[in-house]
């Protein structure tokens, strides 16, 4: 690849190839829409699991079980290619409803595979964070007479979203490195159309260091929004 050749696969990397959105839109289009649901997703199923009745926190954790002790691309193969196998599935395609036809867009199903996937291990991280919620500040709660509810939503939730985000930080760049396996269901995200480039120039290097570059940037800018919300959230931390 000449110089010429790099610079205009540039805004390839960085947003269109002329006809749609390619790139590092993808990659932030994928991570947005996954984070977001992702991470409510968990803090309701962190409650279920910690203070649900036991059939409902067993079943949560075995779904949580699922998720992280298999790979996010089979996971993401399941979704988009082997739920299509189902006759329920080519049913609902056949017969054009809505939420089947769903199945059938790459961004969806890579969406919810990366949903599920941060899910499982947020909920882990969170549930494991409100086993160890003191017990003094609980009984405090109940002392000004609050409900369990009440408790859960005032006291242990903020407590473990902030005392939880350096975790999170390392949860949020491994959610962002998984958006790469996108390219591998047809969307040109960052990775997929460093592939694309490949495929076409039969030059590896350039296009992958510049897919790396691009993923260094995102996980430096990452990590400094995470490192500014602690120093906002556990400044009482530093201090004690």
């Amino acid at each position: 690849m000449n110089l010429q050749t790099i610079l205009d696969t540039i805004p390839t990397f960085l947003w269109s190839d002329g006809n749609d959105i390619t790139g590092l839109a993808v990659t932030a289009k994928l991570f947005l829409l996954s984070v977001i649901p992702g991470m409510a997703l968990a803090v309701v199923m962190a409650v279920g699991q910690v203070y649900g009745p036991r059939p409902l926190s067993m079943l949560i954790r075995s779904v949580s079980y699922f998720f992280r002790s298999t790979p996010l691309y089979l996971q993401l193969m399941l979704i988009y290619y082997g739920l299509s196998q189902f006759e329920l599935v080519q049913l609902g395609w056949q017969n054009d409803q809505p939420f089947w036809l769903l199945f059938r867009d790459a961004t969806f199903c890579a969406t919810l595979a990366l949903v599920l996937n941060a899910c499982a291990y947020a909920t882990e991280l969170l549930a494991g964070m409100m086993v160890t919620f003191p017990r003094q500040e609980w009984v405090a709660g109940e002392a000004f007479g609050m409900s369990s509810g009440q408790i859960i939503r005032r006291l242990v939730l903020p407590a473990t979203l902030r005392r939880g985000i350096p975790a999170l930080n390392n949860e949020m760049v491994f959610l962002l490195h998984g958006t790469s396996l996108a390219s591998t269901v047809t969307l040109l995200d960052i990775t997929g159309v460093a592939r694309a480039f490949y495929a076409a120039t039969y030059s590896p290097f350039i296009p992958f260091l510049l897919a790396a570059a691009l993923y260094m940037v995102c996980t430096f800018v990452l990590i400094f929004l995470f490192s500014r919300a602690e120093r906002r959230w556990l400044a009482f931390a530093r201090r004690a």
